[in-house]
């Protein structure tokens, strides 16, 4: 078979709802045709492209970068569509934003603007400050931004329910693995991927106010691999401050893997890769259009191509845990 776009939407639509049935409702297809064309799909690109899970699929390493190629494809495809449409008459038109990923937030601004000079965009915080608490839910749980808002690029991790509703549609800009960040003189700084139970007795330092609901997720891994960690300190700052605290010894940390490297810190894969967040766009239907959204989400996941090409660590994992298909 030929790859064309409508196996690159069907891709898409299964990683957008985390759900071959989810997926194939979406494209008005029954369940075992759209399972049926993801396997000649995967023989055609030679690699799995999702992981089965009891909660659904996720992407796997090779998904992510055929998912991110894939949207970039079809956004292109759009704007090719819209080519001969005149820009320079197009009325300033402005967006209310909700962010919780500033890494991932400059890079999308100024590509969208690029993409599309008549964009401004209000920024508003996606989630409101709480205290940090000291005892979290034992499941983390996905909290949508507080409506108005146009768009929302959001933090969260596979399994959180974060999905689209009839207000609102959401796709997944990259999927990526967690890494610990630890002080450079740290016992484990020299292996390659250090367990999860090997830092049972770190203190975790942790920003209360991210959006991937950090404590619940360390304490479910935690959990999963038969410890409890030995202490876990919510911190009113943001991911720099957290790593400066690392780089002072004062504990670990959990990051993105395509986080920055840290002056005095060591980012670390962890050994199997126990867990994982997600980029999520979300805009609302009714201001937000799909060729919009696919400008947007094009802008953001070129965006996040960027962090990652600067990611050493990441880099590494990739190269150890990832092979091409064979041509």
């Amino acid at each position: 078979m030929d790859l064309e776009l409508r196996h690159l939407r069907v891709l898409c639509a299964i990683a957008d709802s985390g759900s071959v049935g989810r997926a194939a409702a979406a494209i008005g297809a029954s369940q075992p045709a759209t399972s049926t064309q993801l396997r000649r799909i995967e023989r055609y690109l030679g690699a799995v492209v999702f992981d089965r899970t009891a909660a659904g699929v996720v992407p796997t390493t090779f998904g992510a970068e055929v998912l991110a190629a894939a949207r970039e494809v079809l956004a292109r495809v759009d704007r090719l569509g819209r080519a001969g449409l005149p820009d320079g008459g197009r009325p300033h038109r402005e967006l209310l934003l909700a962010a919780d990923c500033p890494a991932l937030l400059p890079g999308t601004l100024a590509r969208a603007r690029q993409l599309r000079p008549e964009l401004r965009f209000a920024l508003a915080a996606a989630r409101p400050a709480e205290p940090p608490s000291p005892q979290p839910p034992a499941q983390p749980s996905a909290q949508l931004p507080e409506p108005p808002f146009d768009l929302a690029l959001l933090l969260d991790h596979p399994g959180s329910g974060l999905r689209a509703t009839p207000a609102l549609a959401a796709r997944v800009v990259a999927t990526e693995p967690v890494f610990v960040a630890l002080p450079a003189g740290h016992p484990l700084r020299h292996h390659a991927e250090p367990a999860l139970a090997d830092l049972a007795g770190e203190t975790w330092l942790l920003p209360a106010a991210d959006g991937a609901a950090w404590p619940a997720l360390l304490r479910a891994a935690c959990e999963a691999a038969s410890f409890a960690p030995a202490g876990v300190r919510e911190l009113p700052c943001g991911r720099r401050e957290v790593l400066d605290l690392v780089a002072a010894g004062l504990g670990a940390a959990l990051v993105p893997g395509s986080a920055a490297p840290a002056p005095g810190v060591a980012v670390k894969p962890l050994l199997g890769t126990p867990l994982w967040l997600r980029y999520v766009l979300l805009w609302r239907r009714a201001t937000v259009g799909p060729a919009l959204a696919d400008t947007l989400f094009g802008a953001a996941a070129a965006a996040y191509r960027e962090l990652a090409a600067e990611a050493p660590h990441l880099h590494s994992w990739a190269g150890r845990t990832f092979r091409p298909p064979r041509t």
